[in-house]
């Protein structure tokens, strides 16, 4: 698992280390690991010495771990210029380190460059880019290097112009090949739009972290926690104490969300699935392992319920719902099942104590919520959370999980190729699966969306892929990580 830390909590470790260290330490020990990630950079593009590098300075701190990394790389032989954004508040001990290593400053981009350094603005900063900067980053695509390649950007801590603490880009910004950050990562790494442009993110040890306390802002899971907490049957499990989970999902009209979410869950780790709908036919059709009914009070046994993907709108749908909801057992809200919640009428029914889990996209949010989720995506899903006393899914490129004590999980492996009709519904069914196999809902959450992406990703593999596609590359997923 990694950790994502707000700007306030890294201001306040970075200060309370720095009272223990020499003046200027902190800083020495970030800009050897900068220049050290460039030159490795470098070294796989014909090597450091001769090599054109481009520092964009801004002022700061962050214009000064850039400049003094400018300088370790021209005592390597690199032919290092300083663009200096704000000459007046340069940093000018590192200005002075990098002419005595034989950099030198200029006043326009240069014609050629195999490295940039995005050191115009650092995590202090908000807002996008001013406009003299912007102009000068829009005009690094032209750079070109001595491979002819487009010159490769590395951004000092952040890349300037994203909002460090949410993840928004609100403006003009950097967009880097990689990102090289100091002590702990920040939300803007594994956030919104800000994560994609951070490119390969590489994390320098400065040795911030026994100084970092409290709970991190954002947690990231790898695949060695979803291996950890995915349920494994063992050699006196049967279909029932595995789990069994129940589908309300699906109706005449939208057929294929039945089918869909029952592929899901059958990806999943529960020993059985049972399907309530007038979707039953089809299913057991397609999966004749399946047990079906054609309603909720007929579906027998489960311990737990997926409802909503296409459910429908209509009264029919609506007492589902709340059969569903009147359960002491963990359930699951999708799609139409999100949009019978609007409006009040089954807000007696999310007043329960068993687990509840919301899976909305950014319209079903808005029109539940009240509102979109904006520019902080994390804090919305977390408010909505703690509306709903609910474990929120909320879906996007960086899939966020919130609970409703403000827990923020960020989703590392989101894909394009799940921005397809039915995804949602093979999400839901996998999900579902999880929480009938005894999984915790948050857990639950956030390795079904893990796994979930690492599917769409494979689905896409070979060209555009569907939902589909994406349901049958579950099981080898499921196989490369738990194997």
């Amino acid at each position: 698992m990694r950790q994502a830390w707000r700007v306030g909590e890294v201001r306040a470790a970075e200060k309370n280390l720095m009272a223990t260290l020499p003046e200027g330490a902190l800083m020495q020990r970030a800009a050897a690991g900068l220049a050290r990630r460039c030159a490795l950079l470098l070294e796989d593009a014909g090597g450091v010495y001769g090599a054109r590098v481009l520092l964009l300075v801004g002022s700061g701190d962050n214009g000064g771990d850039t400049l003094y990394a400018g300088a370790a790389l021209a005592r390597r032989g690199a032919q290092v210029r300083a663009l200096l954004l704000t000459p007046e508040r340069v940093h000018l001990a590192g200005l002075t380190a990098l002419r005595q290593a034989g950099g030198f400053t200029t006043r326009d981009l240069p014609p050629r460059a195999d490295l940039v350094l995005d050191g115009i603005v650092g995590i202090g900063a908000s807002g996008g880019l001013r406009p003299e900067a912007a102009a000068i980053v829009r005009d690094l695509a032209a750079l070109r290097g001595r491979d002819g390649e487009r010159a490769v950007v590395v951004a000092v801590d952040v890349p300037s112009g994203v909002t460090v603490d949410t993840g928004d880009v609100p403006g003009d910004a950097v967009t880097a090949d990689v990102t090289v950050t100091f002590g702990c990562l920040k939300p803007a790494h594994v956030l919104g739009p800000a994560a994609v442009r951070c490119g390969h993110v590489d994390l320098v040890d400065i040795g911030l972290g026994p100084a970092l306390t409290g709970d991190p802002a954002v947690r990231v899971p790898d695949a060695a926690d979803i291996a950890a907490w995915w349920p494994r049957p063992g050699a006196t499990s049967d279909k029932y104490t595995r789990g069994v989970v129940g589908l309300a999902t699906g109706s005449a009209s939208y057929p294929g969300a039945a089918l869909l979410s029952t592929a899901g869950a059958l990806a999943g780790p529960s020993g059985m699935v049972r399907y309530a709908g007038s979707a039953h036919r089809e299913v057991v059709r397609a999966h004749p392992s399946v047990v079906v009914a054609n309603r909720v009070a007929d579906a027998g046994r489960v311990q737990a319920w997926v409802c909503g993907s296409g459910l429908g709108s209509g009264a029919e749908a609506r007492t589902e719902l709340r059969s569903v909801l009147a359960t002491a057992l963990p359930v699951l809200l999708d799609a139409d099942a999100i949009n019978l919640l609007v409006g009040g009428e089954h807000a007696d029914d999310l007043r329960r104590d068993a687990p509840l889990v919301l899976t909305p996209h950014d319209g079903e949010f808005k029109r539940l919520a009240g509102e979109a989720p904006g520019s902080d995506r994390a804090a919305a899903a977390a408010r909505l959370a703690a509306w709903t006393n609910a474990v929120v899914l909320l879906k996007g490129d960086r899939t966020i999980v919130a609970t409703p004590s403000g827990e923020i999980w960020a989703n590392p492996t989101g894909s394009p190729a799940l921005a397809t009709a039915g995804s949602g519904d093979v999400l839901a069914g996998l999900l579902g699966s999880l929480l009938a196999a005894g999984l915790p809902a948050v857990r639950a959450a956030v390795a079904a969306a893990y796994v979930h992406g690492l599917a769409g990703r494979r689905a896409a593999v070979d060209g555009p892929a569907t939902a589909s596609d994406v349901a049958a590359a579950l099981r080898p997923v499921l196989a490369d990580l738990l194997n």
